[in-house]
């Protein structure tokens, strides 16, 4: 068995395919502005339409199909993470903000030290 990777060959027609989706999601936004005088429904329809038409054209496309397969794969994975429980999510919080809170007193600290011993000891200033 040999591991020779594959390459995907794209077309002009998926190339096609993508740009005209492209001019559909544009115009569906566009649409939504351009009916601002309109009611609602039908800017919401204009801006629906448009969106649909760019992930059916998008769809058709081997680039799309492989998003499409991507976005699946991803949801898949994220079913599988492990979340963590609210106790566990409000005691991460708090470690995180003890340490900011320890870091920001270090900080003000050392700059205060930095401006006592530029100023007062080194330049005389004060």
């Amino acid at each position: 068995m040999s591991n020779h990777p594959v390459q995907t060959v794209n077309t002009s027609g998926d190339k096609i395919k993508i740009a005209l989706a492209i001019v559909a999601l544009v115009a569906g936004i566009a649409g939504f502005y351009v009916l601002a005088g309109q009611s609602t429904p039908v800017r919401a329809a204009a801006l629906v339409v448009g969106l649909l038409a760019a992930l059916l054209l998008a769809w058709t496309s081997t680039q799309g199909r492989g998003f499409i397969g991507f976005a699946k794969e991803s949801v898949r994975e994220t079913k599988k993470v492990v979340w963590p429980t609210r106790k566990e999510a409000m005691q991460m919080t708090a470690i995180v903000f003890a340490f900011v809170l320890v870091m920001a007193i270090f900080l003000w600290g050392a700059d205060k030290l930095l401006e006592f011993v530029l100023y007062d000891l080194i330049l005389g200033w004060k």
